[in-house]
């Protein structure tokens, strides 16, 4: 899977779920302070990449994730793996 389709995936959720306009999610905007999403909000993130990309999350690994360009990363080289 290519970056762009994890991208694509990703923003689709962001501005379904979280109706988080497009234009806002840029590589570097934080999750918590630009996105406003909450700890409970990285719960159903935790769910949505599980049921998308088909791999286990365990709570204490998504926390190193703070930007957006992070969790594309984070998501891409479990997809690899």
């Amino acid at each position: 899977m290519q970056r762009q389709e994890i991208k694509d995936i990703v923003n689709d959720f962001l501005v379904d779920e979280f109706e988080i306009e497009l234009d806002q999610i840029k590589e570097d905007a934080t999750l918590k302070d630009e996105l406003e999403i909450e700890s409970l909000d990285l719960v159903d993130i935790i769910v949505m990449i599980e049921k998308k990309f088909g791999f286990k999350i365990k709570p204490e690994e998504i926390v190193k994730v703070q930007t957006v360009q992070d969790l594309y990363i984070f998501i891409e080289e479990r997809v690899k793996s």
